[in-house]
Parts: C-alpha cells; structure tokens; sequence
C-alpha cells in the first residue's frame, strides 16, 4: 500500500510539475535583509547556506530577522529566505530540489501536504540536534500529531490556525449588570416588606443610599469583579446555553442576531462533528481509520440543523469576511472566529471603528453528552529529503520553531504551535492556543485529500433539511470507496429522532400577556 501510494503522489508531482519548471526560475523572489545578502563569504569566513523556501509574504521581515540572529549565534552557516507564490509550491519544491543546484534545504507547508511530501522524497525524518528536547516536552500532543506519518516525526512545528468562540463582552457586562441589579432591587424589595411586615420603616437605609449617591459611590454596591464573574457564567458551555440565552437576551436595537457564524466553511463548522467522527486516526495518516458514518454524528449533525430554525442564515449569501464585519459593527453578540480576527479587531479598535470590548473563550460542545472539536491546521518546518545538508537544516529548525519563536505572534500576528512560556500573555490568544490542544489536526492522507469539500456539501444540504442520517452514509460511502478502491455500503444505523427541547412554550408573564395563574387568581 505505502508503495502504491508512493509511486501515485510521485506521478501527481510529476504530472503537475511539467509547466511550472519550464516557466524559469520558479517565479521565485528571494527577500533577506542586508546582513544576510552577503556575496563576499571572505568578510566572515566561509560559511554554508540554507535555503529556507515560505509562501506566507507576511513572514518576510520576521524570518529575516530570525536568519540574521542565527547567523550571530551559528557563525558557519547563513539562511537565505525564499520566498515563492502557493501555486503548485510542492511540485515547485520537487523541480528545485531536482534540476537547481539552490536547493530549498527547508521549505514551510500545512500538516495536511505531509504524506504527499514525504511520499516524494520531499521530507525526511526529524533529526534532533545533540542536546536538544524531544518534541513532546516542546509541542502540545496535537501539534506532534500533526507532523506525524507512519510513526515517524517528519516536521517540525512552526505556527496554527483553528477557531475559537468570540464574543462581544459590551454587550455581556451590559447584560450581566443589568441581571445583578435586578437581582438586587428584588433582595432589597423583600427586605423592605419583611421590615414593613415586623413593624420596622426603611428610612435609614434610604437616607444612606442618598448620602452615597451625593458623595459619587456606586450605589447599586455592584463591583466590576461581580460583573466580570456573571459574564463568565454567562458564557455558553454548550449549544443550548446559546439558545436558552437568545431567549432571554433583551438586545439593544442595533444587534441583528445573538450568534452568527459561517456556516458555509467547514473550517467554522467542523468543530459539530469533530469528536464525533474519525478521518485518519490521531495522526491523521491511517486509511484503516475512517469513521464517519456512527450515532454520535448523526446526533451532532440533528443539532447543527435545529439551529437553523433559531438562526436562519442563508448559506448562499454568507462569508466569513461579512460575518466579522457584522460583528465590529456590534450586530453579533456571538460568533465562531479563527485568529486572523484578533488581528483585524485590534486595528478596527485601533482606528475608531470598533467601539466595543470583545473576548474569546473555547467552543460550546454539542450537547452535555455530545462533545466538540475543532479543525486545526499547523504550519510546518520540513527539512527537505534532497538535501544535502540535513544536520544544518534540522539544527535551524529547532531555533526557529522552538527558541525564536516567542517573537512569532509580536512580529506576525500567528500563533506559535511551542509552548514558549509566556508568549500568550494576552488571553484572547491564550484561549485560542486552549483550544489548539483539544483541536483535530487536518487529515495528511492523499486518498481523503476532497474530504473536507464533500463534508462541506453535507453540511451545506443538513443545514437545507436534508436528513443527516442519510446525508452522513451517503458521505461515508463515497470516501470509503475512494480508500479501498471499490463499492462501499454503510450498513444503516437507526437513530431515533429527538423531540428537540421547547424554548418558547408559553409567553413569560409581564411581556404583554397574562398568565394562567394570573387569570385564575382575576376570576377568584
């Protein structure tokens, strides 16, 4: 099987690879700063140099940075950047690593290229420097995960993506001061009725209160730190806390929907159906682990749909970029996000054109049985099978993925996959580096690699009606087909359906309405 598989992702490289070589030089544009463009090797001594290949432009000045601090620290060996479009960027590596005599000794890709790299010759075993800590005591569980294939660490670690639960925490504290002092008023009636009911006038306490609100005290005697923890209590432990809150969110006038999200990207959908389904294994490699189709995910997938009666949103005329505009505009209390928001909020705030507070906590599980996971991609340091100076490029990517990267998040915005003590002294990314140790790393198998669109699909025709138990085996056939070459049936699993629970069984008494009770006692 490994060997089927080796020869078919060569082929594809191969195949892909034919008009990218004959372009010329790759299109490529080398950036480095002036102390690493140094033609004359004799000023320092002569020294060997890595070429280190990236497609994300908005690491230029931070990986010059960091070569031009190796080059202080390792005076025998100097890094050169390279920066090079995505297009075709593995098959773009293969006719570099083939035909030119710069080869990229280290090159940075997802976790999800992993198997097709290696397959190719395109990725070689880790090999630690002498001295240097396992990976395991530098790398959450998930982040090793995720650079591994067939048992054997193949990358290094180097940066995520997943999504986190963001929230306008305005809105929150407004809410939660509100709940406090209504909570107090109603202490403060029925103490005064018992002192009525003994015999006793509440005069003094009045005349107190006066006196603090002539001195400027904060009469309500509601501290900032009951407000903070009524938010935290307010925070959804699950999908239901979503809508028993929507229920009874008095919103102001400008908020259009209490969550809003993108239910067209699997990236902010996954995390329904992430503990429920298995694609690969945990490291995602083993096309003997595939599990799609089971009662969990079905179950995940009745709630997904459910919400679409609670928020209607059209999956035709959402996108992310939308969803997040909506959200600074304070029209969204709550939403599903990836880090790139922080980013863009911060500026907006920074400009005047975000006039809120806003936090970030871990997705809501499913259900109180059902639990959530969301999808993580880890951006990697691969060192490079056709290189010839393995020892050197596995030393940089050590200093680069573990020792450099305390900076990565100041410099880049991104969140590094080590675990730099105290590179996430902000909470909001602290939160998002939480929920990157409970995530699912992408998948790295070939035979899976249009799982994620024919996911989408599913999730696209659940959220339109279609019935999920039929949609998930439909699902689960095509991808086993794919894996084991053949037809594949699912045996049908019956699920019964769930009354889902009444949110608005009846009208609250004070809204308009009267109440049974309050008819009865009329009629009395």
């Amino acid at each position: 099987m490994i060997l089927r598989k080796r020869l078919i992702t060569i082929l594809i490289i191969a195949l892909c690879a034919g008009g990218v070589y004959a372009t010329g030089h790759f299109g490529l544009s080398i950036r480095q700063n002036e102390e690493v463009e140094v033609e004359d090797d004799s000023l320092f001594g002569h020294r060997e140099t890595l070429y280190l290949w990236y497609t994300d432009e908005a690491l230029t000045d931070y990986l010059n940075s960091v070569a031009v601090a190796y080059s202080e620290y390792q005076d025998e060996v100097r890094v050169m950047p390279v920066y090079t479009s995505g297009r075709e960027y593995l098959e773009t590596v293969n006719q570099a690593s083939l035909h030119t005599e710069e080869v990229p000794d280290l090159y940075i890709v997802s976790n999800d290229s992993l198997e097709k790299a290696y397959l190719a010759g395109l990725a070689s075993e880790v090999r630690l420097p002498k001295g240097a800590l396992p990976m395991e005591q530098w790398f959450p569980e998930t982040a090793v995960h995720a650079v591994t294939y067939g048992d054997k660490q193949i990358a290094y670690p180097f940066y995520f993506e997943t999504s986190c639960f963001l929230y306008n925490r305005t809105y929150l504290e407004d809410w939660a001061r509100g709940q406090l002092e209504a909570e107090q008023d109603a202490a403060a009636a029925e103490e005064a009725q018992q002192q009525i009911d003994e015999g006793q006038g509440p005069e003094e306490e009045t005349e107190q209160a006066d006196d603090g609100a002539e001195s400027g005290e904060n009469v309500s005697g509601i501290s900032e730190q009951a407000v903070a923890d009524r938010v935290e209590q307010t925070l959804p432990d699950t999908i239901d806390d979503i809508l028993t809150f929507a229920y009874v969110y008095d919103a102001p006038e400008q908020v259009e929907a209490v969550f809003k999200w993108d239910v067209s990207d699997i990236f902010y959908n996954y995390f329904f159906v992430g503990d429920a389904i298995d694609v690969g294994g945990v490291n995602g490699d083993r096309a003997d682990s595939i599990h799609i189709y089971n009662e969990d995910a079905i179950k995940c997938m009745r709630v997904y749909q459910d919400l679409n009666q609670f928020f209607s949103i059209d999956t035709k005329e959402i996108s992310y970029d939308g969803v997040l505009q909506d959200f600074m505009d304070g029209k969204i209390v709550y939403t599903v996000a990836t880090s790139d928001a922080l980013t863009k909020i911060e500026e907006a705030k920074a400009n005047g054109e975000f006039a809120y507070e806003y936090g970030v906590s871990m997705l809501p599980n499913v259900s109180e049985d059902l639990q959530s996971a969301s999808l993580s991609v880890t951006q990697c340091v691969v060192v490079n099978g056709y290189s010839v100076k393995k020892e050197m490029a596995n030393d940089f990517a050590v200093y680069l993925t573990q020792y450099a990267s305390e900076m990565l998040c100041a410099r880049t915005g991104k969140l590094p996959a080590s675990d730099a003590g105290d590179t996430y002294e902000d909470a909001d990314r602290e939160a998002f580096w939480q929920e990157y140790k409970y995530s699912i790393p992408m998948p790295k198998m070939v035979e899976t690699s249009n799982f994620w669109v024919e996911l989408e699909i599913a999730f696209a025709r659940i959220w339109g009606g279609e019935d999920a138990n039929n949609a998930l085996k439909t699902l689960s056939e095509k991808i086993m087909a794919q894996v084991t070459g053949g037809e594949y049936s699912e045996q049908y699993i019956d699920v019964p359906e769930e009354l889902p629970e009444e949110y608005i069984d009846e009208e609250e008494p004070g809204d308009g309405e009267t109440s049974e009770e309050e008819e009865t006692s009329d009629s009395d």
